[in-house]
């Protein structure tokens, strides 16, 4: 018995938009300290909108499954929108990761910010959902703190 429910493991075989995205207008990476787990993702936008999103992961098929989900919730919604999703969202659509396996979809949640924060930067745009969003400062900093 798998400790993978249908759905996460149907993510996982057939995950949905892996891969390059040419000319993407942001892209976000996020490795975990925690598994060495490791995220890109491009998202296509236009008018505010993402119209597109790709990722590539490597790290496990929790990690694997919450990106496929992901980038699969992100797309259509407005910038403000996408922000406003956590790993918790994409953990309920998978219908559950097992407890050990959360932290792996923190990796989605914290490369979309990354891409949308990369992107807001660079057309000077104000985020709600970014504000006090530091992309230096790790998730996980409690572990570390080399400031």
């Amino acid at each position: 018995m798998s400790m993978y429910n249908e759905k996460v493991m149907e993510h996982f075989m057939h995950p949905q938009n892996a891969g390059d995205m040419e000319n993407p207008s942001a892209v976000g990476s996020y490795g975990s300290p925690v598994c060495g787990d490791m995220m890109e993702i491009s998202l296509k936008i236009e008018d505010g909108v993402i119209q597109d999103a790709k990722f590539k992961t490597f790290g496990c098929g929790s990690a694997i499954a919450s990106s496929s989900v992901a980038t699969e919730m992100i797309k259509g919604k407005t910038l403000e929108e996408a922000l406003e999703l956590t790993n918790q969202n994409f953990v309920d659509e998978l219908g559950g990761l097992p407890a050990p396996k959360v932290h792996c979809s923190v990796l989605s949640e914290q490369a979309i910010k990354l891409a949308i924060y990369n992107y807001a930067k660079e057309k000077g745009l104000q985020l709600k959902g970014l504000e006090g969003f530091d992309p230096d400062r790790d998730i996980h900093d409690d572990e570390d703190e080399h400031e």
